[in-house]
């Protein structure tokens, strides 16, 4: 499955004129291997740059911004320092938005453009206030409208891919005409959240991805159910996808892509040292470790440990069970 800037078209050469070759390269290699996609899913609040820095020592090919607003993001240089952190290494990356305006999205992806490898319009985000706002997973229901956002973005940077992230339709054909508008309109990959916008925690419907890609000739990621290294294959197969995304597994497991069943101490060690390396907020660097952990440490030390209420409490706590400081320097 290789991705082209060309609606309609799936091929090695067209992809490799591109601009930004990144993520060919990722799906042209991806089939050259024998290898699936491994990817972060966006997730509000940590998929921050220490987080993604994280993942992809671990074997996470691509990650994605945590969702931002295309209106404030193209209006206000306070969004964008808020909202947006990178680095040089931070690649490859996907920004991901909102928008449910096509000049709002094209003038985000054409700030962003400069620092990623491609942009991705939210259409999977099911919480109410999106709703309430016209964006994220209500926007399923409009393939026109996604359409008209995608290749206004295409236009005004041609060089820059597009990619849609959706959750399934009550139907299958609903569904696979939604992903086959999202193509024709020039998108370079579909992200697909195998449930519905009502439904949670829930297995997937498998059936309803394995029918668009079917159905269309662009790159498919299969969403939703990974929680092991073991759930990834059968989610290959049971779709056809060109790769995984992952959001709860790997908060739980930033290790998972590398095929540890539960979170080593090593990885642990490698958060200590990115998040205090970057300046992480005390409550994202323990958010995380308290995710890390869940499967490492007993009831009665979960307790012990939720109560710390600084960095240094934690590091004291992390050096005295586990033989874990802070090394000053930025794992690679």
């Amino acid at each position: 499955a290789v991705v082209s800037t060309q609606s309609g078209h799936y091929g090695r050469d067209s992809m490799e004129e591109s601009k930004h070759s990144i993520i060919s390269k990722l799906f042209i290699d991806s089939v050259d291997n024998g290898t699936p996609i491994k990817v972060c899913a966006p997730m509000v609040r940590y998929s921050s740059l220490p987080f993604r820095h994280l993942v992809k020592l671990y074997r996470c090919d691509l990650t994605f911004t945590h969702m931002m607003l295309s209106d404030c993001f193209s209006k206000a240089q306070s969004a964008r320092d808020a909202d947006f952190q990178h680095c040089e290494t931070d690649r490859p990356l996907i920004a991901q938005f909102a928008a449910s305006d096509p000049e709002y999205f094209a003038a985000a992806a054409r700030l962003i453009s400069p620092f990623v490898d491609g942009v991705d319009l939210n259409c999977g985000c099911p919480q109410r206030w999106a709703i309430k706002e016209g964006i994220g997973a209500c926007m399923c229901t409009n393939p026109k409208l996604i359409s008209k956002i995608v290749s206004r973005c295409r236009q005004v940077n041609p060089e820059l891919p597009v990619s849609v992230k959706i959750r399934i339709l009550d139907s299958i054909e609903d569904t696979v005409a939604l992903a086959q508008a999202i193509e024709d309109a020039g998108a370079a990959f579909i992200s697909v959240h195998g449930r519905t916008i009502k439904e949670r925690n829930v297995t997937p419907h498998f059936d309803y991805v394995k029918a668009i890609k079917n159905n269309v000739n662009i790159p498919v990621i299969h969403n939703g159910g990974v929680y092991s290294p073991d759930d990834i294959e059968p989610a290959l197969l049971k779709t056809g996808a060109d790769g995984v995304m992952c959001a709860q597994g790997l908060l739980n497991n930033p290790a998972l892509f590398a095929g540890y069943n539960e979170t080593p101490l090593q990885c642990v060690q490698d958060w200590v040292n990115i998040a205090i390396s970057y300046g992480t907020t005390f409550v994202t660097f323990k958010h995380h470790l308290v995710f890390m952990l869940e499967n490492v440490l007993p009831k009665h030390e979960k307790k012990i440990f939720n109560n710390l209420s600084t960095i240094a409490a934690v590091l004291d706590y992390l050096d005295n069970n586990f033989d874990i400081r802070y090394q000053n320097k930025l794992p690679t």
